[in-house]
């Protein structure tokens, strides 16, 4: 490389640079020039110039350094050989481990599929012989006019497709795809209301122990699916304590400043904890870095399917809450479910619902019923015919909006939310609202669609109602809503 020009742009030869003007004044020129050997071949060669000065400061000569950089320059090239193919033996490293961790993750994936079908096989096959027993029981003592005993069989099947729908919960409450009916709850009410319940549930071996905090904040919760989590966190505990023991329910406000929300992963602010405490055989450190997750158990195969504590974490996050574990092997175990407080009074208790005194229909009153399930619209058709609405079937979203855009009397759209005909129930209320601004809509789901129903905000005049749900609980629905004007 060389650093010097002629006024015509050309470059002097470093043997011709003129001493005067290739050195600013106390200054140093440093490069690289390519000699020829004797034998033709060629070599780089590093040089350092630097003036020889008079008396007075002028420059009279140069004192040229040079060196021959060949071995430097080819073991830089080496060097940058090796680094490019360590880097290629990296990524090639990397690509395996990630290819390795997917085929791990895929297997473990596998297994918790595996393990889920045959918990959930045994327990489905279990409540569907109680539910098929009693049909076919049912069926023979009609057929002997045994009228007495049809009570019996009638309860047994209902318990037994209960139970079955709980399963399913537990499944969405996991997956966080439930459809949550959150109302303003007093946790203290419901934990007294339960109180009962839950001492049944773990036998007589058991104390249990209530500790209600007073001044209790509400929160906004789906009382229901609280049950269902605060019976679970019970019988777990019950199942830690095969000699007996204590389980303490306890209550309480608590304020979460910046360090105690985050070591429970929430944001800081006012929350309410409701915890069961055992005094079991506790958890190790492994099995409560798995606990929450789908699938996994302690238990035998064929005991539990490993979604009640999943279904609990689903639950209570998918409320804006958490769940912690504090426990120590021998010392028992303590689950605190933290939820957030709700400014406002919480909602009183509402009777439970009875066929025989549902809401009759007004004169006229019409609702249509969109479901491509033959069963549910049979009958949800019957019982409200047999309060004395009109009723009117449809199998898909094309026929449900054929009965829209005619001028028939409606007085309530009920549309299951996934349907079929390119068509979801969603899109044909839309549709029906532009047919008939302000069509009152109730949408029946098997689990939360909510992109369909618009992530929980659904428009003025538009309720969800879960499968499975009792027949009484819908014609109340229905009633309240054609009511509301």
């Amino acid at each position: 490389m060389v650093h010097h020009t002629r006024p015509d742009g050309s470059p002097y030869p470093l043997h011709e640079c003129p001493i005067d003007q290739a050195f600013p004044e106390n200054n140093q020129e440093q490069g690289e020039e390519v000699f020829v050997h004797r034998d033709g071949s060629f070599y780089p060669v590093a040089f350092t110039a630097s003036p020889i000065r008079d008396e007075r400061g002028l420059p009279i000569g140069t004192v040229i350094e040079a060196r021959n950089i060949e071995a430097e320059l080819r073991a830089k090239a080496q060097l940058e050989a090796f680094n490019a193919s360590l880097e290629q033996q990296v990524a090639a490293r990397t690509a395996e481990l990630m290819r390795t961790e997917e085929a791990l993750r895929q297997s473990q994936k596998m297994e918790a599929v595996g393990q889920l079908t045959g918990g959930l096989a045994h327990d489905f096959n279990n409540l569907l012989t109680g539910i098929t027993g009693s049909l076919e029981l049912l069926q023979a003592r009609l057929a002997q006019g045994r009228l007495g005993e049809i009570d019996r069989y009638v309860n047994a099947a209902q318990g037994a497709a209960k139970r079955a729908a709980a399963l399913t919960h537990r499944l969405l409450a996991f997956s966080r795809r439930q459809t949550l009916d959150p109302k303003p709850t007093d946790v203290n009410r419901l934990v007294m209301g339960m109180e009962e319940l839950i001492r049944r549930t773990i036998g007589p071996a058991i104390t249990l122990e209530v500790v209600a905090a007073g001044g209790l904040w509400s929160v906004l919760i789906d009382p229901s699916q609280l049950e269902n989590a605060l019976l679970n966190l019970c019988i777990n505990a019950r199942d830690a304590m095969p000699e007996g023991g204590r389980i303490t329910i306890e209550t309480a406000n608590k304020w979460l400043d910046d360090r105690g929300a985050r070591e429970r992963d929430l944001d800081p602010g006012q929350y309410l904890s409701l915890c069961v405490t055992d005094t079991g055989t506790g958890m190790s450190p492994d099995v409560i870095a798995k606990a929450f997750d789908p699938f996994f158990t302690t238990k035998p195969i064929g005991q539990g399917t490993g979604l009640g504590l999943s279904m609990i974490y689903g639950f209570v996050r998918q409320s804006g809450g958490q769940v912690r574990i504090y426990s120590e092997l021998g010392q028992g175990t303590t689950m605190c479910l933290y939820l957030p407080r709700h400014y406002g009074a919480a909602e009183e208790p509402e009777a439970g619902p009875d066929l025989a005194v549902a809401p009759r229909a007004e004169q006229g009153e019409t609702v249509l019923i969109v479901d491509d399930e033959p069963t549910v619209r049979m009958l949800v058709t019957e019982v409200l015919e047999d309060l004395g609405y009109t009723a009117i079937e449809a199998a898909d979203g094309p026929a449900g909006l054929k009965v829209l855009q005619s001028d028939v009397r409606i007085d309530l759209l009920v549309t299951d939310v996934g349907l079929p005909g390119g068509m979801n129930g969603r899109q044909v209320a839309d549709a029906g609202r532009v047919l008939r601004p302000g069509l009152k809509v109730l949408f029946i789901t098997g689990y939360a669609e909510n992109a369909v129903l618009g992530n929980g905000h659904l428009e003025p005049g538009m309720q969800v109602i879960t499968k499975p749900f009792v027949m009484e609980g819908l014609a109340g629905r229905i009633k309240e809503m054609i009511d509301a004007g």
